[in-house]
């Protein structure tokens, strides 16, 4: 491979040093993408010793002038001699001695630590033998870059391990990078001025200088290139800057955990209030979860909803800070909640689908049981609603524990003057028209907002009658849809259950300005405990209720179902206050079923495959952004080199006057020499220039050029248009002989080369 070369073992102090501080710099940018996969810092111990270890072993074969095989084995008998201290510690003697446990999670673990890391929903625990990635890679990032960085005559072959090691930090990471504007521009404006660095340094371009006359490295000449090579790493910065900028829209981030581990959608699921009837007709005695350890005036709460399109409440789709921000459990959930901290315990009975029980605001869940890695997997939490899912869906026999924080509820006295929250709410469409009016009667004696929140619930509460509609119950229609819900508040007598009152404060508060929204869950009285404390959930004591935000409390329950007992009669049409005409309905639509069919669900999932077709073309251009401009941000200062050097042909084939055009075309080709590494003297004259350059290239015709210039320049007369494009042929065909005669490598080191660009002009009139 030309270019590619390895260094004796006689090594420029300068250049080691430099060298080893540019490799241990950029794999620290790639360490800092880990911060948000690992819990805790010690991932930074395995990481950091990795690279001491890696850079040593580098050394190491740089003296001892060891092959590709002898590096390779070093550094798989340094990964087993101190992965355990490093990566493994909980399993080695004393952590540090490795023991045959240890050796063989390591063995192991060079194939399966890379899906557990991907398949753990992070940040991760390190005592499970994550830390063997991190380790892994930095080891083999520092080896390698490490030795081409010592060893290869061309530093820049170290960038490729090191970008790629950059590259798979970011893809094994999570989908909230830690830092990507700081990484990558701290990794461009490394690389390029250790490469510059290197430039400056090389062996090549020492030998030039010290043949050049007059080559003392004065005061000037080193201020030069200083000067210039702030003007490049300073347009590197802003190139690199507005790259990173660019590159990083408002979208989801496509990690290689989201291809192992698909991103969670809550809107795959139905609304579980959909369901409410079938809980309460299938269920009544039925247990369908157990519950130890809940407080008094705990609530257990199934599933939040704060989105009403005129047929279901269900969850937002709106972001952050809505019912449909789920994102994996961890264990530093709810870090704001304030209460009374406590630890309950849910077993499942006959519970089934993707909705867990919670209690307050949940810190941690610790499953066991034979499926607790499917429903860890699997789990997400809400923090905004304090809702659980797992995709792994509940089955018989799953149990988990909840560390969580009990919320207390202040009393209305507190809430006297505190007005709602200002939050901004999902949109809610299909309300029925009449609850706006209704609402208003409601609450035209309130004055406060608790006490207008508290008219609302008292009048469902007062005013309505309570029935499930089951086989012995007066008549009530399931559903919460705007027909249902015209039904409930339109009729002589309001009757129906948890699931249309809730439904109807809901939304009677929002036609008000309350943030409000209903939840789905149980909260049993004593009766409904056992002598332990333990709580079994049934379909029976199934309630849904509302909760309105207030500012600095948080979210409080209300609960305007009227009482079981409250039954309606015929002889019991108690009127109701300030009737209105009704606007006449439509017919009711037919309600969605409480499960999706087979068909429909298959349908759906049809539907969204076909919608989905080119979801692969956004990640595809998303990434191909992205490296197209690490890719131009890193050849950014070679392309300001290769404009400064094209606009100064320019200027020179365009001079006002055809003998300054002829001058130009002369220092073109000094100027291209000089860039092959001819040292032409500063202030030469053409004569002096054509004997430097024509030993080195082109011989006699370089010669002959310089005469011929000297004569178009001070002979009679001024050279005609003819004269000057003739001269710049001969130009360009001198310099694509002296390129035709090179190699690739010395061709491009040209194009790049800043010797022409700090070669001191000549003065005016001066005849060189």
């Amino acid at each position: 491979m030309s270019g590619f070369s390895w260094r004796t073992p006689a090594v420029d102090l300068r250049r080691l040093i430099t060298d080893v501080a540019a490799v241990v710099l950029l794999i620290a940018v790639a360490v800092i993408g880990f911060a948000a996969t690992f819990e805790g810092p010690q991932y930074l111990v395995a990481a950091i010793g990795a690279l001491v270890i890696g850079l040593a072993l580098a050394w190491v074969g740089l003296r001892w002038r060891w092959g590709v095989l002898s590096l390779s084995g070093a550094t798989i008998g340094a990964y087993f001699l101190f992965g355990g201290a490093l990566a493994l510690p909980h399993t080695a003697l004393l952590g540090v001695i490795p023991t045959i446990e240890t050796w063989r999670q390591l063995a192991i673990g060079v194939v399966t630590s890379w899906k557990d890391l991907l398949t753990t929903v992070p940040p991760v625990a390190p005592s499970d033998g994550h830390l063997i990635v991190p380790f892994l890679m930095t080891l083999a990032a520092s080896v390698l870059g490490g030795s081409l960085a010592l060893r290869a005559k061309h530093a820049a072959w170290a960038l490729l391990p090191l970008a790629l090691y950059l590259g798979l930090a970011i893809l094994m990471g999570t989908a909230q990078p830690t830092a990507p504007l700081l990484q990558g521009v701290i990794f461009a404006i490394v690389a390029v001025l250790w490469l510059a660095l290197r430039a400056l340094w090389s062996p090549d371009r020492a030998a030039v200088v010290a043949e050049a006359p007059g080559a003392g490295a004065s005061r000037a000449a080193r201020l030069r290139r200083l000067v210039s090579g702030g003007v490049v790493l300073a347009l590197a910065a802003g190139v690199g800057v507005a790259a990173a900028a660019s590159a990083n829209p408002p979208v989801q981030r496509y990690i290689l955990r989201d291809f192992v581990i698909p991103p969670f959608d809550i809107h795959d699921y139905p609304s579980p209030l959909q369901s409410w009837r079938k809980f309460v007709r299938d269920y009544e005695t039925e247990t369908l979860f157990q519950v130890s350890g809940l407080p008094d005036d705990g609530r257990v709460r199934l599933a939040t909803m704060d989105a009403y399109d005129g047929i279901v409440f269900n969850v937002a789709d709106d972001g952050a800070g809505s019912s449909s921000a789920f994102t994996s459990v961890r264990s530093n959930m709810s870090p704001g909640a304030e209460g009374d901290p406590t630890t309950v315990r849910v077993e499942v009975d006959q519970l089934d689908g993707v909705w867990l029980p919670t209690v307050g605001a949940a810190k941690e869940f610790l499953f066991d049981g034979d499926r607790a890695s499917d429903l860890r997997r699997g789990a997400h939490f809400n923090d905004a609603t304090g809702t659980a899912v797992s995709t792994a869906a509940l089955q018989a026999g799953d149990a988990y524990t909840i560390d969580t924080v009990i919320p207390v509820v202040p009393k209305d006295e507190v809430l006297a003057d505190v007005p709602f929250a200002p939050l901004k709410m999902p949109k809610q469409e299909g309300i029925p028209q009449s609850l706006s009016e209704l609402a208003s009667n409601a609450t035209e004696d309130a004055e406060s907002p608790i006490e207008r929140a508290r008219a609302l619930e008292s009048y469902l509460q007062s005013d309505g009658y309570f029935s499930h509609g089951l086989a012995d119950d007066v008549y009530s229609p399931s559903g919460h849809g705007a027909a249902r819900i015209s039904q409930l508040v339109g009729g002589e007598q309001m009757i129906g259950d948890d699931e249309q009152y809730a439904v109807a404060m809901a939304l009677m508060a929002t036609q008000l300005g309350m943030p409000a929204r209903v939840v789905m869950g149980w909260y049993p009285d004593e009766e409904e405990r056992s002598a332990d404390g333990t709580f079994s959930a049934t379909g029976d004591n199934l309630h849904a209720w509302v909760e309105i935000a207030f500012t600095g409390h948080g979210w409080i329950p209300f609960d305007p179902t009227p009482d079981e007992d409250n039954e309606p009669s015929e002889q019991n049409t108690k009127p109701r206050a300030n009737p209105k005409p009704q606007v006449l309905q439509p017919p009711p639509p037919a309600q969605e079923p409480a499960e999706l069919p087979p068909a429909l669900a298959e349908d759906r999932g049809q539907d969204d495959e076909d919608e989905a077709g080119f979801d692969w073309l956004g990640p595809i251009l998303l990434y191909s952004g992205i490296s197209l401009g690490v890719i131009a941000l890193l050849l950014s200062p070679f392309l300001v080199i290769g404009a400064i050097k094209a606009a100064r042909r320019t200027k020179r084939f365009t001079a006002p006057r055809a003998a300054d055009r002829i001058s130009g075309g002369w220092d073109e080709l000094v100027d291209r020499a000089a860039d092959y590494r001819v040292a032409v003297p500063a202030g030469a004259t053409r004569a002096e220039s054509a004997e430097v350059v024509g030993a080195a290239f082109a011989g006699e015709r370089v010669t002959t050029l310089a005469r011929r210039a000297d004569a178009d320049v001070y002979g009679p007369g001024e050279p005609t248009p003819e004269d000057v494009d003739a001269f710049w042929r001969e130009v360009d065909d001198i310099v694509g002989g002296i390129a035709g005669g090179t190699t690739f490598w010395k061709r491009l080191r040209a194009r790049l080369s800043l010797r022409s660009l700090r070669r001191r002009a000549p003065k005016a009139g001066s005849s060189r």
